[in-house]
């Protein structure tokens, strides 16, 4: 968090949110450093502002991976075999104890209440790329090709850095 940004908002309450939005906007989480820095700024206590940030689903509390899988779960998704599709991409990714984001920080599984493109269910997002319909195979395909590219492109900063 920028000097910057807690000097603009004071130690005005209401700027809690707006303040932890730009520290998330800046960092893609809110770190616990930037949790006491608020609290001491704001002269809200640490709890508070936890209960804020666990109460908001648009608050993170852990870093995220580069590459963002979105997987919709909601009623239409769900039915339509939106569970086999996180098992699939999970697997995929190795991920498992509930962890959502890969230990190379490449990729981080977000499970979303809902889209709204009930029509194209299931639904599955990767970075800027929309699937409808997709299928467990489908999803693992897009998830190989993703990792592929990732691979590719780093071999290839390996070699301009020679």
């Amino acid at each position: 968090m920028t000097a910057t940004t807690l000097s603009t908002n004071g130690h005005d309450r209401s700027a809690l949110i707006p303040l932890l939005q730009q520290v998330q906007t800046e960092k893609g989480y809110v770190p616990q450093e930037a949790i006491t820095e608020i609290s001491e700024q704001l002269r809200v206590s640490t709890s508070e502002i936890f209960g804020v940030l666990t109460f908001y689903a648009q608050f993170r509390l852990k870093p995220v991976g580069k590459h963002m899988v979105k997987i919709c779960r909601g009623t239409a998704c769900h039915v339509r075999g939106a569970p086999f599709i996180i098992d699939a991409v999970e697997e995929e990714l190795g991920l498992s104890d509930g962890n959502d984001t890969t230990k190379d920080h490449e990729f981080t599984v977000e499970k979303v209440a809902c889209f709204g493109a009930c029509s194209l269910a299931p639904v599955m997002i990767l970075d800027e790329e929309t699937k409808g319909s997709i299928t467990p195979d489908q999803a693992r395909r897009m998830i190989r090709k993703a990792v592929k590219a990732i691979k590719a492109e780093k071999a290839k900063a390996e070699v301009s850095n020679e």
